[in-house]
């Protein structure tokens, strides 16, 4: 298990870029909404903590992990008016949330296999704006209970983190 002996909420916010003037997107998936909701408080706590303003964290929700390709290109094409500027910007990165557990037939391996290739994609597209991938893709429900809020700590906080990192690498 990779997460095994390893807390998804550690970090040393002392070692972040500054992130008060970042824009964050984060896209949700509806689907195993008591999951991704855990993801989505998870990642924005961290990402308010690390500075980033409240008013600078846009949300768009999805009805499933699939859709999260097509809601994170709309946040890549999007602008925002920032709190912190007066003008319209663009953001500086987008998280993708989602949680596909697995069934009885191989929809869990389509899925997976898609929505990776696709933020994947994402990440290669000129728009320079990087699309951090938060699914939980586990064998059970306790696993993802574990993985969001439980005993492994919150993947969201680990996927804000991320998405502070990769903005400021964006910004070189």
């Amino acid at each position: 298990m990779a997460t095994a002996g390893k807390n998804l909420s550690d970090y040393d916010i002392n070692s972040l870029p500054d992130a008060r003037e970042m824009s964050i997107g984060i896209v949700v998936s509806e689907w195993n909404d008591d999951i991704t909701e855990n993801l989505y408080n998870g990642a924005v706590a961290t990402l308010v903590a690390c500075g980033v303003p409240a008013g600078n964290i846009h949300r768009l929700n999805v009805p499933g992990s699939f859709e999260l390709i097509y809601g994170c290109r709309k946040m890549q094409h999007s602008t925002y008016a920032a709190t912190s500027k007066l003008r319209k910007k663009s953001l500086d990165a987008v998280i993708a949330i989602g949680s596909v557990i697995r069934g009885e037939t191989a929809h869990f391996d389509f899925v997976c296999h898609g929505v990776t290739a696709g933020i994947k994609d994402l990440n290669l597209n000129k728009t320079r704006i990087p699309v951090i991938f938060c699914v939980l893709t586990d064998d059970t429900k306790e696993q993802s209970i574990a993985r969001s809020g439980g005993i492994h700590g919150n993947k969201g906080d680990e996927a804000a983190i991320a998405a502070i990192k990769m903005a400021a690498i964006k910004n070189l």
